[in-house]
């Protein structure tokens, strides 16, 4: 390897299993020094296990390379506080983060509790949040800091029976889009992975919601649809490709961390086998229609239909045999 983070280090929450397993090693492998934060929960967040992270950071300490585990609940200021002080007083210094950490309650939004609702949020936003506002505060200070967060097809393009993930997810692209304007100016880049690729998370999705998703055009529930204009990476259901294993997100998520990458801040990557694409921005919006004046409904009508909607599918269209007011009309 090429030492591309020597000296560097690098703080991973979730980093136990999957996708984070798969950066920390690579990481190490370039020579950072690698926390390795996971509590070692179940995909729906029950349980723990420190089994995972202490297992990651003897893989990286049996390869020559330097690790430590920290199996603190991100979900909490005070577990996301721990993750970075870790790397305090373990190395002196923090360099980079990645923020991994992500459980799974799925269930359709008539279906929801509050209760997985909440847990959700809790960990998967929050849990950026708790990690990203004392890391912020030190990068800050030394004008220098490289944060990747992780965000998914089911907030960027939505997947069915995800309401709770998907409000998560949707919420950290644009926790990175503003934390990236906030920090930018002291030398601090925050960008955001959309994977797709097969884990523990994935494989707890039932072949039926699967099936669901790929009739609304989401195959395999992995990457998000890609831009109008771009190339379309192909997409498989995870058994079926072997390109979709968590080891081939990692090379962009560590690229991400490197000094080199300096320019890069406030971007959404699509990551899935051998696919890196760039997400085009929410705004400015893709078609527009405009008029010096306010809009009478009759004109809507005639120009939303034909001009702003024209080509735009429905994501999830009523089936053909169940009446719906104004289709017809």
């Amino acid at each position: 390897m090429a030492n591309l983070l020597e000296g560097k280090v690098i703080a991973m929450t979730g980093a136990g299993r999957g996708i984070g397993r798969e950066c920390a090693l690579l990481a190490a492998s370039e020579g950072a020094r690698v926390i390795v934060n996971d509590p070692g929960v179940n995909p729906d967040g029950s349980g723990t296990d420190n089994g995972p992270a202490a297992q990651v950071v003897e893989e990286i300490k049996k390869a020559g390379g330097e690790a430590v585990a920290n199996f603190a609940d991100v979900s909490t200021m005070e577990g996301g506080e721990s993750v970075i002080r870790t790397a305090l007083d373990t190395y002196g210094r923090l360099d980079g983060l990645i923020n991994l950490a992500a459980i799974l309650r799925d269930r359709m939004i008539f279906n929801l509790t509050e209760q997985e609702w909440d847990d959700v949020i809790r960990v998967d936003l929050k849990g950026h949040f708790t990690t990203i506002k004392p890391a912020s505060v030190l990068m800050r200070q030394q004008r220098y800091g490289r944060i990747v967060n992780y965000s998914s097809v089911s907030g960027l393009q939505g997947n069915s029976g995800q309401a709770n993930y998907g409000a998560a997810k949707a919420g950290v692209a644009g926790l990175t889009r503003v934390a990236a304007r906030d920090l930018g100016r002291y030398g601090v880049t925050v960008n955001c992975i959309a994977p797709g690729a097969a884990t523990r998370l994935t494989a707890t999705v039932p072949q039926s919601a699967r099936d669901l998703r790929a009739a609304r055009g989401i195959a395999g529930g992995g990457a998000p649809a890609p831009v109008a204009g771009a190339a379309p990476a192909p997409v498989q259901a995870p058994e079926a490709d072997p390109m979709r294993g968590p080891d081939m997100v990692a090379p962009m998520t560590v690229y991400l961390l490197l000094d080199e990458a300096w320019n890069i801040n406030g971007r959404i990557f699509q990551v899935s086998g051998g696919h890196v694409g760039l997400l085009q921005d929410m705004y400015p919006p893709f078609k527009n229609i405009y008029k010096n004046g306010r809009w009478t409904l009759d004109e809507l009508r005639q120009l939303v239909p034909a001009q702003l909607m024209n080509g735009v599918a429905n994501p999830a269209a009523p089936p053909a045999d169940l009446q719906v007011p104004g289709r017809d009309s």
